[in-house]
């Protein structure tokens, strides 16, 4: 599997707490040195006051000396540790950024993917991702023995809508249905939008065919529920009536196209009959 550039690893994370844990102690340790060069200063002055009042004792000019090179050598080691802290602070600065910047092409990666696989205006998987899951799930249901579904819904007379209300609220028509194949979808079948007022529904795994009626009858009852909308201020409420043709693998096909295909006839034979949904010949 290849590694996701984008994702922080648990090494980066692990790393830059022990960055940021070690400038702590060192900015600790600063401090330390820092006030012993103060400290150090201090006595040194007091000494070389000492001196200058003539309070001299033996060893006392050598004493100072020594001293006073211990404060310059801390005072060095002072600045060195600063210099270091500050190298530290830049590296975890610096760090922190990228992290950011890898977060956000991350963020714009997964958007860009996710607008790529599905319907702008529903948010539904496109042609795509369902052209994609339904060679998975034939793939699954040819080395397990299982029968699949693919139903073609078709909304009956929805340009009616569009001419008669306008564009804007035949999307708001073409969303709600969206949601609503949406919410009685099972966890691993897909709904997908086809196009125009066109849907396509991907059942897995079925174990008898007298489920997917009860699926098709319960889809057709949860499409045509009333649809309340706001136009031009007036609230108006729609019935939206629709017609499904149902493929089976491997009865009607056994590829995506034929299956597609197989279900598209059938659903004009429903519309056809008015008789809700039909099955492929």
């Amino acid at each position: 599997m290849t590694a996701d550039p984008m994702k922080q690893t648990p090494t980066s994370t692990k790393l830059a707490k022990s960055l940021n844990q070690v400038l702590g102690e060192n900015e600790q340790v600063e401090g330390l040195v820092t006030a012993s060069a103060e400290d150090l200063a201090s006595v040194n002055l007091a000494l070389k006051q000492e001196l200058a009042d003539g309070h001299t004792k033996p060893g006392m000019e050598s004493a100072l000396e020594k001293s006073e090179a211990v404060e310059e050598k801390v005072m060095e080691a002072s600045e060195k540790l600063s210099d270091v802290n500050q190298a530290l602070k830049d590296e975890v600065e610096e760090r922190s950024n990228l992290e950011a910047e890898l977060a956000a092409v991350k963020e714009q990666g997964d958007a860009d993917r996710h607008a790529s696989l599905h319907d702008l205006l529903t948010g539904l998987p496109n042609r795509a991702l369902f052209n994609d899951r339904l060679e998975h799930g034939l793939a699954q249901a040819q080395r397990h023995g299982w029968t699949l579904a693919v139903m073609f819904v078709d909304l009956d007379d929805f340009k009616k809508i569009n001419d008669s209300y306008g564009h804007v609220v035949g999307d708001l028509v073409l969303r709600t249905i969206a949601d609503r194949l949406s919410e009685s979808t099972r966890d691993d079948d897909t709904v997908s939008r086809h196009g125009g007022d066109e849907f396509l529904y991907l059942l897995m795994e079925v174990r008898d065919e007298r489920d997917i009626t009860v699926i098709a009858g319960k889809l057709i009852e949860t499409i045509q529920a009333p649809c309340p909308l706001a136009v031009g201020g007036q609230s108006i409420s729609l019935s939206i009536h629709a017609s499904i043709g149902i493929s089976l693998f491997p009865k009607h096909g056994t590829t995506s196209e034929a299956l597609i295909n197989q279900a598209d006839s059938a659903m004009y034979a429903a519309k056809r009959n008015k008789s809700g949904y039909a099955y492929a010949e």
